[in-house]
């Protein structure tokens, strides 16, 4: 690795900044070392690559998923073009699209998640020149390696590593964009995955993600029935409640046959915010959020009535009556006990 790689990673476990240990190269290239977070935790660099896949860090369904893709990593890029195949789509039209999504400049900052054997990761770097960035993760070493293998020759700046997509080792809002596709079905966690994308992503930038899904009013077909019998992945539901409160802008859509998913959105700041504060005309009167906010005990339908008729006489929505009224009294008592 590169020590410029230091202003994008982050400690998977508390996301504080990381030191290296001794080098064994020079102050700029770190083949062999380590990386140390704040409390003492330790990820070994071997090879130029940081693994963060420590015990303390991947639970053991993700173990079980790290088994599964080091078998595939040999004969992974063998088959992975009967995919396409099967849909009689163009593979890198089809990936090219997806990649458009994330609406690059040449100087853009990406993290690709679970980038299995490169074959997007190619794309993307073809895209950025040698002032972009491409951190490139997966979970499986084998996986990457097939990745590296493809990116050797490109201008911008390459980075990778070992880790788990629920804990990515990056700081907060540091990538313009992030892209997975083709993973996140085998994630133990989607959730906690796609709500690190939003995390290590800018406010503002762009996740692209997706992965198998048959649309529910095909899954009773003989084309469902053929596909699922060799990928009974294709039965599994889009991850909607999964997506982070953060995405805004969402788009789905069926790509490769209709068989699979993809969503992206744009990356906001937290939770939405809406116009809850001006005054709604009517008897009820009050905004949205004092309506939220300003409940009061129930009352009997007696009192509601007589309320109903002093704000009438008085010419005031309930909202305005009640907080006049509940007001002068609150005040009185408290006068009268001064």
């Amino acid at each position: 690795m590169n020590t410029w790689e230091l202003n994008y990673f982050a400690s998977p476990q508390n996301h504080g900044n990381l030191k290296i240990s001794t080098a064994s190269s020079n102050e700029q290239v770190i083949d062999t070392s380590e990386l140390i977070d704040s409390e003492g935790n330790v990820y070994p660099v071997i090879n130029g690559v940081a693994d963060f896949r420590g015990n303390s860090v991947i639970s053991d369904k993700t173990k079980t998923v790290l088994d599964f893709y080091e078998g595939r990593s040999e004969t992974y890029d063998q088959y992975l073009h009967l995919t396409f195949l099967t849909h009689n789509e163009n593979e890198l039209e089809v990936r090219n699209g997806f990649v458009d999504l994330l609406n690059l400049s040449p100087s853009s900052s990406v993290l690709e998640v679970a980038a299995g054997s490169g074959r997007d990761s190619a794309i993307i770097a073809r895209r950025l020149d040698s002032h972009g960035t491409l951190c490139v993760q997966d979970l499986s070493a084998g996986m990457l390696a097939k990745a590296k293998n493809k990116l050797e020759k490109n201008d911008c700046q390459i980075s990778m590593a070992l880790a788990d997509a629920s804990k990515l080792p990056y700081k907060d809002k540091v990538f313009d964009a992030v892209y997975s596709f083709g993973g996140l079905g085998e994630f133990p966690d989607i959730r906690a995955a796609l709500k690190e994308m939003a995390r290590v992503c800018k406010i503002g930038g762009k996740v692209v993600v997706g992965d198998e899904s048959m649309p529910v009013w095909w899954r009773d077909t003989e084309f469902a029935r053929i596909l699922t019998i060799t990928n009974p992945q294709f039965n599994a539901d889009i991850p909607f409640a999964d997506i982070p409160v953060e995405a805004k802008n969402v788009h789905v859509r069926w790509v490769i046959g209709g068989v699979f998913y993809i969503i992206d959105f744009v990356v906001g700041d937290g939770q939405p915010k809406g116009n809850f504060d001006y005054p709604i005309p009517g008897p009820r009167g009050g905004t949205l959020r004092t309506r939220y906010l300003g409940q009061l005990e129930a009352v009997t339908p007696e009192t509601k009535e007589l309320a109903h008729k002093a704000r009438i006489l008085k010419g005031l929505s309930m909202h305005d009556w009640l907080e006049q009224t509940v007001k002068d009294a609150a005040n009185r008592d408290l006068d009268s006990n001064k």
